[in-house]
């Protein structure tokens, strides 16, 4: 197999971007794809106390474990095989299993910080950025997070003043920027995701 196509989505918190990458798989050949999520690297945290661990600054770049992302997309794209990591929002820590990824053709990172990285930056071949309103955001990430996590809503509202919001806009925003392309609207704008599925299509010679 050829080198990879790596496509980078990023935003905010609740910006959209999983709707973006899952529509863009929905709409290329399902055995030839794969969607790697940056959430799914952060750092292991099993030396700290539960409590502990509820005060770090997840929207921070050292929350991440750069290195073994980079490292994983760099075997990927060399065709190689990686054990993803998996991470368990309910406990704030890293599960002790992962989950085997076989390299494929398309490549999808999603996640709210990978344009700060300039290694990661420079192994995109793609690099797209979705913008939303603040006010979208907090709202999905209120009702993403009661759901899906646990979590109380003084709790969401408290983390989203004191820590989501400045490191939006100390960290996120600034990474606009170094996009291809900027999905406005929500996050699901069906004119540039097609526009971007037709690229991806063009370039990997796939017929439309």
């Amino acid at each position: 197999m050829s080198k990879p196509l790596l496509i980078g989505i990023t935003g905010g918190t609740g910006s959209g971007k999983s709707t973006v990458a899952k529509a863009i798989y929905e709409s290329l050949p399902k055995n030839n794809i794969v969607i790697i999520e940056q959430d799914s690297y952060y750092k292991d945290q099993s030396h700290l106390s539960s409590e502990e661990r509820t005060k770090t600054n997840y929207d921070h770049p050292l929350a991440f474990d750069t290195d073994l992302l980079v490292s994983h997309l760099k075997d990927l794209l060399n065709n190689k095989p990686i054990d993803k990591p998996l991470y368990d929002f309910t406990v704030h820590n890293r599960m002790k299993e992962t989950v085997r990824v076989e390299p494929k053709e398309i490549i999808i990172l999603e996640g709210i910080l990978i344009l700060d990285s300039p290694e990661i930056r420079n192994l995109l071949d793609i690099k797209i950025f979705v913008d939303t309103d603040a006010d979208i955001r907090i709202i999905r990430r209120i009702q993403r997070d009661m759901k899906e996590r646990g979590r109380t809503l003084d709790s969401i509202i408290k983390q989203y003043t004191e820590v989501v919001k400045p490191m939006h806009y100390e960290f996120i925003e600034p990474t606009k920027r170094y996009a291809d392309i900027i999905i406005p609207e929500g996050g699901y704008n069906k004119v540039a995701v097609d526009i971007i599925v037709a690229k991806i299509k063009s370039i990997l010679g796939i017929s439309v």
